[in-house]
């Protein structure tokens, strides 16, 4: 058995050979480095479990140049005061590792992300009507797991929640997604489950709800919104154009493949993965889609695939508030060209603000005028409430009225033209008998 003084410069002049070497600290009892024959050196301290009749134990304290000699003498001493206490250095480190697993376990289970996949969203869904789950897990999907991923729910505080509502640009979102929160954490204190031990919402002031909207262009606005769409440059006048023919969702028109929509037909094919409520949606293409999309294919041979509204080769346009001020400035001009022309003061004429979703609730609110069905509006506009999905409806009930959503989008088009072009006669007026 070899003895020495244990120091940087006797461990580093330690050789190996063809089976392991120690060298054991003459001042320290059971301090000792091993050196094996691929010439790893470890620290370790050898002792005795019970007296001179007891068996040899070792318990490793590190390894050479992670652990400095003087780092391993400082743990050896504390590992010859935990054997006087009774314990084993090799328990204690058994159990402290097995903490540290039982805890990086736990951390792992309750991650934001992971626990609202495994555990949080199957536990709801039962009880959820589908709209209501498909709703929370989007809100939580799109805005909270980019920025808490993650991170354990017992770790969350109300600053990390507070960070992510401040980056949400849209009042309405904020306050979904903070409501979707608030009931997330509630049900992972709540007594019985206790997953956290409370809420990183208590105490924060709740988010004052949005004013509903009930906002519908006028006759008037429409007709200069629909002018200035057709004046605006591409890419953004013919998505305009195709915005207002089809009442559809801003990002699903704005992601539009030219593989969804088929000129011969005059079909538009949403697929449910573009869809915001999951599910697809058919919708036919009047005469004003059909010119919106003719401007951009530059004529009635329309590509096979690719996006039909372009920032890059692979996404989709976007800027849409820079793009709105654009055509809010031209529905102005055109606006006071009117007035100019009428004899009024154009410098008077102001217009009301309004939203681009506004559009959709005009295209709605103009089908209802029409005298078209409210199940087809709902239809139209790919609702799902619109028709009882309970019971037996929910079984029988799978017309997907397409003739009928064909004969509203073509009226709204015709409406659109009246708008246009008030001048022409009653007689091309395209109306829907009650009840269509």
């Amino acid at each position: 058995m070899t003895t020495g003084s244990i120091s940087k410069r006797s461990v580093d002049a330690l050789k190996p050979s063809n089976k392991d070497q120690f060298l054991w600290d003459d001042d320290l009892h059971g301090f000792g480095v091993k050196v094996t024959p691929a010439g790893k050196k470890t620290y370790i301290y050898q002792y005795r479990t019970a007296g001179r009749a007891g068996s040899t134990r070792r318990a490793t304290l590190g390894v050479h140049g992670s652990l400095t000699p003087d780092d391993a003498r400082i743990a050896a001493k504390e590992a010859a005061k935990l054997i006087s206490a009774g314990l084993h250095p090799t328990d204690e480190k058994r159990q402290k590792e097995k903490a540290r697993q039982a805890k990086k376990l736990s951390d792992e289970e309750l991650g934001f992300k992971t626990y609202c996949v495994d555990t949080y969203l199957p536990a709801r869904k039962p009880e959820l009507r589908t709209r209501t789950y498909d709703f929370i897990e989007a809100a939580l999907r799109c805005h909270a797991y980019p920025v808490l991923a993650s991170k354990p729910l017992p770790d969350i505080t109300s600053r990390d929640v507070r960070k992510l509502l401040d980056g949400i640009k849209h009042e309405s979102v904020r306050y979904s997604v903070f409501g979707v929160l608030r009931t997330l954490f509630k049900w992972a204190a709540a007594k019985g489950r206790e997953d956290i031990p409370a809420s990183p919402l208590e105490g924060m002031e709740a988010l004052r709800p949005v004013e509903s909207r009930d906002r519908v262009l006028s006759d008037a606005e429409l007709a200069l919104a629909l002018r200035a769409a057709d004046e605006l440059a591409q890419p953004y006048g013919p998505f305009y154009g195709l915005l207002f023919a089809t009442g559809q969702r801003r990002d699903e028109v704005a992601a539009l493949d030219w593989a969804e929509l088929n000129r011969a037909e005059l079909l538009w094919t949403l697929p449910r993965e573009r869809a915001k409520n999951g599910k697809a949606n058919i919708v036919p293409l009047n005469a004003h889609a059909i010119a919106a999309l003719d401007r951009v294919a530059g004529g009635d041979k329309w590509p096979s695939r690719g996006l039909v509204f372009p920032a890059t080769d692979k996404t989709p346009i976007s800027g849409f508030s820079k793009a709105k001020k654009a055509l809010d400035a031209k529905m102005l001009d055109l606006a006071r060209s009117d007035a100019e022309q009428a004899g009024d003061n154009p410098e008077a004429v102001q217009l009301t603000p309004w939203r681009l979703h506004d559009a959709r609730r005009t295209l709605a609110t103009g089908l209802q005028r029409l005298g078209v069905r409210f199940e087809v509006t709902e239809a139209v506009l790919n609702h799902t409430s619109g028709i009882s999905r309970a019971g037996v409806a929910g079984v029988y009930q799978r017309h997907g009225w397409a003739p009928e959503k064909r004969a509203a989008l073509d009226a709204w088009a015709a409406h659109c033209d009246r708008l246009l072009n008030p001048e022409e006669e009653a007689s091309n007026v395209v109306a829907l008998r009650q009840g269509a």
